[in-house]
């Protein structure tokens, strides 16, 4: 559990430079032209993607097959939820709640069961199969990821359009390719908070440093976001006079310093009560705060669900190789349930699940038959994927899988079809045309979207 001022280190970094961002200026100026394409299809004003990074276990969350061999079956047991004849795992009492607002897409599929080129193709809709196996490093020939298609084509408010929290996938000092823009270049990156952990020596996209004397964490920390960014907003009118620091640097200091801003990121401002339902740990307040975000008008926040330990390393904890003890620690399900139930109850009671789409997935499911230590391995061809929100019709499951949880039994949706369905219910048609560099034409994504959800 995160002491208060941990959560504000963790969280909070956007003040060591990742909120000034005058490529969104940019952007926006550019879509002011009459590039973006008129809306069509759901009604989603914003998307909350909960990525889980290591590949949950359908069979052991929301596709249990109880009647399965003991070689298969999940060690846990199915509970009761407020749909009839959907159960889920009994570690998710608080997601049973729920499940008259979620659609479960039994039926995710693709064929790869490395955790590299499944991460790219479930955030960018393409298949690379030059990606260095472990250990890839983004870079810009990548195809942009969802977050760059949202910032392409939806205009951003006061806030940039595409926000990553905590950090970006990445581990040993490497930032997975399927992160950024790619080859749509990097006014399109989706801005993040902070660096990939595990030793990368990248910067967050659209970052920008402070000056010296506020860059101590412990400064920020001690005076909060507000003071902070009070203090960058006249330090940059007076390097405005003196160097020319420009138009759009200016005014992106002054927008990521408005109240909007301040407000947005600053969780101290929110009822103790609701940060205790939310989880005081980093995967409950980041749920928490991609809540904030989206109702500060951010059109997509992207989770990466992972830990890093207190030495610096990372654990993709979704990635259960060992038994289902991981699954029921602080950052696997125990952090999971009452996050997501807090926001559904966050987003109901506001009025705004019906514009807000929750998408909650990984990049492959786990094999059907438990390991020598009862675990479960890489296993792209079935996972479950959960939807609610932005007018997707809850109290169902779509799709199926076969007896073992191994296969589509019905209705199998690849990933481009699942970022179809994303962009569709955000009004971004998939058919849309970007160029690439070279001048070459790609649809936004090869997929069509599972319009029966809706």
């Amino acid at each position: 559990m995160l002491h208060r001022r941990d959560a504000m280190l963790r969280l909070g970094q956007f003040g060591l430079g990742a909120l000034t961002l005058p490529q969104v200026l940019q952007a926006d100026r550019a879509r002011a032209a009459g590039k973006a394409p008129v809306r069509r299809g759901g009604r989603a004003k914003s998307c909350i993607l909960i990525y889980l990074w290591g590949g949950p276990p359908q069979q052991d969350l929301w596709d249990m097959k109880p009647q399965s061999p003991s070689a298969m079956r999940s060690l846990f047991q199915p509970i009761a939820t407020a749909t009839p004849g959907i159960d889920v795992c009994e570690h998710m009492p608080k997601f049973a709640r729920h499940t008259n607002k979620v659609a479960i897409v039994r039926s995710l599929t693709h064929e790869s069961n490395n955790h590299e080129p499944s991460v790219y193709r479930t955030l960018t809709g393409r298949i690379n199969n030059t990606l260095v196996v472990p250990r890839n490093q983004r870079n810009r020939q990548d195809a942009p990821n969802l977050g760059a298609i949202v910032s392409t084509f939806i205009e951003p408010g006061v806030l940039p359009a595409s926000v990553t929290i905590p950090r970006p996938i990445g581990h040993s000092g490497v930032t997975y390719s399927g992160t950024h823009a790619g080859w749509l270049g990097t006014k399109y990156d989706p801005m993040e908070i902070a660096a990939a952990a595990g030793g990368s020596t990248e910067s967050a996209t659209h970052s920008m440093a402070l000056p010296a004397d506020l860059s101590n964490v412990r400064l920020l920390a001690r005076q909060g976001l507000v003071r902070t960014l009070d203090q960058v907003d006249r330090r940059y009118d007076q390097l405005a006079i003196s160097r020319s620091i420009g138009d759009y640097r200016e005014q992106a200091v002054r927008m990521l310093s408005s109240t909007v801003a301040q407000n947005a990121f600053d969780l101290e401002k929110e009822d103790p009560r609701t940060r205790d339902k939310y989880g005081r740990n980093e995967w409950g307040e980041s749920i928490l705060l991609a809540r904030r975000l989206v109702e500060a008008g951010v059109r997509l926040v992207t989770i990466s669900w992972m830990y890093v330990g207190p030495g610096g390393g990372v654990m993709n904890v979704w990635d259960n190789h060992a038994g289902t003890s991981m699954l029921i620690q602080d950052y696997c399900l125990k952090s999971l349930d009452p996050g997501y139930a807090a926001l559904m109850d966050d987003l109901s009671d506001r009025g705004l699940l019906d514009e807000t789409l929750v998408a909650m997935y990984g990049e492959f499911g786990r094999t059907p038959l438990l390991n020598s230590t009862q675990g479960r391995d890489h296993w792209g061809m079935v996972q479950s994927a959960v939807l609610a929100g932005g007018g997707i019709q809850g109290g169902r499951v779509y799709g199926s899988s076969d007896k073992d949880a191994a296969y589509p039994a019905s209705n199998p949706v690849s990933p481009e079809d699942m970022l179809a369905t994303i962009y569709y219910s955000l009004g971004v048609d998939p058919d849309a045309e970007l160029r690439d560099p070279l001048g070459r034409p790609h649809r936004v994504v090869e997929g069509t979207p599972v319009t029966a959800l809706f």
